[in-house]
């Protein structure tokens, strides 16, 4: 018999589109929304949440091996096409992690009518600060090993982790996808960089449960931030994971998806 944790490859068909996915696991069923800096795989942490849960991690648009049509150009775009494919399949839990956190907080302000929940972990998306402070580190313009340092609590293990250009021994599919990762990147989120400059005054329009769950060492977006995004939503949870940057499903998986489980089975209890 298969093993329900370990995830597979899937062309995940919806409407007119279709996205390369990951899927596996058994029980309720959640989205996760992937990052930017990070080629979509089924690591640790996804197999400890597919324990319980049933999960679709799909590449977005221009990332990993999913096509990028024409008139998909903002973050906008995306977060009506991933409100499409829940309308087609049904409520599930959302889970965004980074540039993932945005878009599914873009698409809790415009319909959250089918989330069961809402985990943002390390999420970018907000403006918080005023105009001549920087929120979000410019991740764009950082050497591999000055990111590391950001974004790992230990940058060391981080090279061994993450798939970095110029740092990483890649071949050559991964190379090619963490550069066409890298330019999609730019185009949703060049310009204003990683942020909608309304979406924070939005953020109160979400009315179903959320967990806002952040590394204690990320300085990419710091935990302050991460205190501000929740603070905008109503009732949202916010809990931090120790030695761990802005990638805690990938640095701490074990603690990331205890809290990440704990939360989704209360929220399963209740409904």
């Amino acid at each position: 018999m298969q093993d329900a944790t370990q995830g597979h490859e899937e062309l995940l068909k919806f409407g007119a589109r279709s996205l390369q996915a990951l899927q596996g696991g058994r029980g309720e069923p959640v989205l996760i929304l992937h990052d930017v800096d990070y080629v979509n795989e089924w690591q640790a942490f996804e197999q400890l949440l597919a324990a319980r849960f049933a999960l679709t991690a799909p590449s977005h648009p221009g990332f990993g091996a999913s096509e990028l049509p024409p008139e998909l150009d903002s973050v906008d775009d995306l977060a009506y096409l991933y409100l499409d494919l829940l309308r087609e399949v049904g409520p599930h839990h959302v889970i965004g992690f980074g540039f993932g956190g945005w878009l599914a907080a873009e698409m809790a302000v415009r319909c959250d009518d089918d989330f069961r929940s809402l985990v943002l972990v390390d999420a970018v998306g907000i403006k918080v600060g005023d105009r001549l402070t920087r929120d979000i580190a410019d991740t764009f313009v950082l050497r591999p090993a000055d990111f590391l340092k950001l974004a790992w609590h230990d940058a060391e293990a981080g090279a061994t982790k993450m798939k970095l250009a110029s740092l990483s021994e890649l071949n050559e599919k991964d190379a090619l996808t963490v550069m066409r990762n890298r330019e999609t990147a730019a185009l949703f989120g060049w310009n204003p960089f990683m942020h909608n400059p309304k979406l924070a005054s939005r953020l109160s329009r979400i009315r179903v449960p959320t967990l806002v769950l952040w590394g204690e060492s990320d300085r990419i977006v710091t935990p302050a931030y991460g205190r501000a995004f929740a603070e905008r939503i109503h009732g949202a949870e916010f809990r931090t994971i120790a030695n761990s940057g802005h990638y805690p499903h990938l640095e701490t998986p074990n603690e990331s998806a205890a809290a990440v489980t704990r939360f989704l089975e209360n929220q399963a209890r209740r409904q």
